[in-house]
């Protein structure tokens, strides 16, 4: 939690869809004062979920519609608005920060892949363009790996470094899973954080003039990295079961309990949780839904979570149908957030249609992993 050696941090969050990112930062003491997201059903179950967790809503409310269109807020009355709550902001606290996790189907492998030039892509530049306009002290940006890992999406990815350099930001970053921070889930993001150099100068930090990164060990990511990827994935994970409705089968010996969808399901009470009649009757193939064994996860549709393993990457767009454990059935809404590591109290609107309900939390950080690296950032700062 946020003490005395350093003030508590405002952020300005953007393509905030239902705040699991947000609440991350929350959970710590960061300030939420701003929250911008263009598609009014997550606005709604973003303030859905304040409500069931008991946390204040934005000191300058949510953006949401034509108004949290990004691409309008680099240019016109939207941007001088958004200046104008920079400004206050600043009055009233000595660190801003923006975060976000721009759309990402147009470098996701799996996804439409159209790189910067796709319409979701773009939406990554509009981001960028608006830190270098408006200038917060720090910044995060989350995206798929495909941005960081494929050739033609790197060179559009260090585009987007070179603006901000040359706006005068200095960045870390780190392609992280989110295993690492205690999600039950085979996750990787890449994670650019930039600060400017002002404040790193500030801090005492000596930079190297010809690098728009911070100096080698500077920036302490290995303090909120729970579970080692080197270590974590060469547990004796259990591979295959013969899928059985309701069957028992205990945990094996030798692995991370905690780090399993039968232990979150436990954890988060699933079954008495408000989404948890929130899931999608099969309309045929029912047979399909016995016949894959537990465990397999193989396949891009029809994957079958393993109860005493991680869940592959939370995705439930584009024709990916996980399967329960042990039932007949695709995983509930209740379920899914288990697997995102929310808190037991996070729920979503009732009235939420399921496709936009399973779309919200396919979309979100982890929440685990959203705090350690929120704590990161907030040890990082605690040197100045």
């Amino acid at each position: 939690m946020p003490n005395s050696q350093c003030p508590i941090p405002c952020i300005f969050s953007f393509f905030s869809g239902s705040g699991f990112l947000d609440l991350g930062f929350e959970s710590i003491g960061f300030n939420i004062v701003y929250v911008n997201e263009i598609f009014s059903p997550f606005i709604q179950a973003y303030r859905y979920s304040r409500q069931c967790l008991n946390l204040p809503q934005p000191e300058y409310g949510h953006c949401e519609g034509e108004e949290a269109d990004v691409t309008r807020l680099v240019g016109g009355k939207p941007a001088l608005h958004l200046r104008e709550l920079m400004q206050d902001a600043r009055k009233h606290h000595d660190i801003v920060g923006f975060i976000a996790g721009p759309p990402c189907p147009d470098f996701s492998i799996g996804g439409k892949n159209r790189g910067g030039e796709g319409d979701k892509g773009k939406l990554s530049a509009s981001y960028i363009e608006l830190i270098c306009q408006q200038q917060p002290d720090f910044f995060l940006f989350e995206n798929v790996k495909g941005l960081w890992r494929t050739k033609q999406h790197k060179f559009f990815y260090d585009a987007l470094k070179n603006q901000l350099a040359e706006s005068g930001y200095v960045f870390v970053e780190r392609l992280i899973n989110a295993i690492e921070y205690g999600v039950p889930q085979d996750r990787e993001r890449i994670i650019l954080i930039g600060f400017r150099k002002i404040i790193i100068k500030d801090m005492g930090i000596s930079l190297d003039k010809n690098s728009q990164m911070l100096p080698e060990g500077v920036f302490p990511w290995s303090t909120q990295i729970l579970y080692p990827k080197s270590e974590v994935f060469s547990n004796p994970w259990p591979e295959n079961d013969a899928f059985a409705c309701d069957s028992l089968l205990p945990c094996p010996d030798g692995i991370p309990k905690e780090l399993t969808v039968e232990f979150w399901f436990q954890k988060n009470d699933v079954l008495n949780h408000l989404n948890a009649k929130n899931y999608f009757q099969p309309k045929a193939g029912i047979k399909r839904f016995a016949s894959v064994d537990e465990g397999d996860d193989s396949k891009k549709s029809f994957k079958r979570l393993h109860r005493w393993r991680y869940s592959p990457t939370a995705c439930y767009g584009n024709n990916e149908v996980h399967l329960h454990p042990y039932k007949v059935r695709r995983l509930s809404v209740a379920e899914t957030l288990a697997v995102q590591s929310l808190p037991k109290d996070f729920a979503l609107p009732a009235k939420m249609t399921l496709t936009n309900m399973f779309k919200t939390v396919g979309n979100g950080v982890p929440y685990l992993a959203a705090q350690g690296i929120a704590k990161t950032i907030y040890q990082f700062l605690q040197t100045k």
